[in-house]
This record gives C-alpha cells, structure tokens and sequence, in this order.
C-alpha cells in the first residue's frame, strides 16, 4: 500500500489497524476482535471490529496463521503505523544521562566510540544495535599524486587532512604519461578540496551521469581515475559495528523459529549486504526505518532497521541503528535512535 492508498483507509480501518498493530507489538500474539474491544476505547462492538479485520484481511494489511486464531499485520501494515506515529515521546532523563556518561568514558580513539555505541545502543533497547563507519568516511581529501607505474598501472598516493597517507594501486585502460597523471592531479586537488570521502564519490558518479561530449580528453581520463580510486570496491567501503545480537534469541518470533533465526544470523555474518544498506540509508539526513522486504535483504525480512545519521561537525559520516523484530516498540526505539545519533555527532564534533 502506497503513502497515497492510506488515505483510502476509514477512520475507522486506521483506527482498528493502529490498535491491532499496538496490540501485537505489545504481546507478540495474534490479535482478536475481542481483544481490541476490550483494550481499546473505539466505541465499536467486537462484531463491527471482526467485520473491519476481515476487510483489512482483504486489503494485504492483515494475516491470519490459522481459522481460529486471531490476526497479525502484514509489512504494509507496520509501514502504516509508523507513518501515523503522531506523537515520539522522549526519553527519560535517566537514560539520556546514562547515554552521555557512556560516551565520555575515557573513549580517546574512533573504535572505541564505535564499539561503546554499538553496545549502548543493544543495552538500552534490548535489540541489535550497530553503527556504521564508512572507512576515511571522517577524513577529509587535501592532497592526491598519481605516479605511472608501468603502462597499465598507476599508484595513487591520497593524502588526508589530518595528516594519513594512503596508497593503493589502480589500472589504466591505457597508457598515460607522468606530465597527464600529474596534470590530473592538479584539477583533482582544486575540485576536491575540502571534501570528505562520500562527497567525492557523489560528486564522481554525478559527473559520469553527465554527456561525455562535454568533456575534453583530459578530463574524461580525471573522472575515470577519480571513480576507480574512490569507488566503493576499494577498501573504503566501510565498517559496522554490532552489539548484543544475542538480544535477538530473546524475542518470540526468533527463539521458536530456528530457520529465522539462522536467517539473522547470516545476515549479521555477511557484512556486505548490511554495509550496502547502511551506505543507502545515509542518502537521507535524520531517522529512516526499513520494515521486513523493505530492507531488499532477504535474511532480513522478518525484521525492521530503524537507523539515523550522525555527523562530523556539519557533514553526514556515518549512520547508526537497531535492528529487531518488525515487532518492535517503534516510539521508544526511534527516540533511542535519535538521541544517540546526536549525541555521538557532538562527541565526533569535538573529536
């Protein structure tokens, strides 16, 4: 159901849904018409709530595990609900010092802010929590060299700002004399200046999107060198930290399915799907929850990412989150999600 379907639901469909969704969150089973009669105040008879489940059935918002049993909401469903989440309510004084105290624990290097986050994330919420780090992702471009190798092969020297060298070696389709490479050099220092990783990266593939005819021959070969030295399959890629996966074995869904269990945990193990998301979800500023099949990774259908982006003084480095169940408490977990993000963004600030 698309952001425009929703409003072809009643008052009274969103009403139902919202509280069955509400319901099964909170007991992990599937919820009857009497149910939602008794604990919610819709001024509607167990029958008008059945019939309206039915129809709710009907729409793809609800399932059934079996005749008797009451229902269960489909992804469609939990997307609904968070998108009318009126109200996030904040958290307690006691856990947002307790975050604060957490990072000012004498973290004095980058991993360990990374690694205390992860597991600070996973205590407060009783999930998965991870952080993403994309390599360099803090470090910001100052100075590049390209040196020809052999006909074939250059080594590119990328020098940070706060002072890291590193080297790495890339192919040439052909050969490119040291005067060109050095020429590239030059334009690449002035266009990139002050730029961090990313921003490059975007900058590059934007300028590949563009009409080859608008370029000269010189800087055709600047855009190829620069994408085959910052693209992602270079060992920039990133980094995630994950803390309290065995969080997961607690929840229902997971401690009496072992298929959905391995499911997880392949998913925790395979890192490389779970970095292409988390690249993905820095695309936009602020909180992004990903709900079952809406994550594109199958081992992951049976559960919801809700993440944020933290910062580096003003640029966007990295994302964290929590991973749990699709029957997730979404209001608590969206504001433990929030806070830490920003927090981690004043520490990294100050840095």
């Amino acid at each position: 159901m698309s952001i425009a379907d929703q409003y072809l639901l009643s008052e009274r469909n969103r009403a139902i849904l919202m509280a069955l969704v509400d319901s099964h969150i909170a007991t992990a089973e599937p919820v009857g018409s009497r149910t939602i009669s008794k604990k919610y105040t819709l001024g509607l008879s167990p029958a008008t709530i059945r019939n309206t489940m039915a129809d709710l059935e009907e729409m793809g918002l609800l399932t059934q595990p079996h005749t008797s049993a009451g229902r269960m909401p489909t992804d469609r469903a939990y997307r609904i609900y968070v998108d009318n989440l009126v109200n996030i309510p904040p958290l307690s004084k006691a856990e947002t010092d307790q975050i604060d105290r957490r990072l000012k624990e004498n973290l004095n290097e980058l991993e360990q802010i990374m690694e205390t986050t992860s597991r600070m994330l996973s205590a407060i919420s009783r999930q998965a929590g991870l952080v993403f780090l994309p390599k360099l992702s803090i470090s910001v471009f100052k100075h590049i060299e390209f040196i020809r190798m052999r006909a074939d092969q250059a080594l590119v020297i990328f020098v940070t700002e706060s002072g890291l060298v590193h080297n790495k070696i890339i192919e040439l389709d052909e050969d490119i004399s040291q005067d060109k490479l050095e020429s590239i050099s030059h334009y690449l220092n002035h266009e990139f200046a002050g730029m961090t990783l990313r921003e490059i990266r975007h900058k590059v593939e934007k300028m590949m999107r563009k009409e080859k005819e608008e370029y000269d021959n010189l800087l055709k070969k600047a855009i190829q060198l620069s994408k085959r030295t910052f693209s992602e399959q270079t060992g920039l890629e990133g980094e995630i930290y994950l803390g309290g996966t065995v969080n997961i074995l607690d929840q229902p869904e997971f401690a009496s399915n072992i298929e959905k269990m391995k499911a997880i945990f392949t998913a925790f193990e395979e890192k490389s799907n779970l970095i292409k998301l988390l690249d993905k979800c820095m695309e936009e500023e602020g909180v992004r929850i990903l709900i079952g099949s809406e994550s594109m990774v199958e081992e992951m259908q049976d559960c919801s990412l809700v993440t944020h982006t933290y910062k580096y003084g003003n640029k966007t480095v990295g994302t964290l989150g929590i991973i749990g169940p699709k029957r997730m408490e979404y209001p608590r977990i969206i504001a433990i999600v929030d806070y830490t993000a920003n927090a981690v963004s004043r520490l990294l600030s100050n840095y």
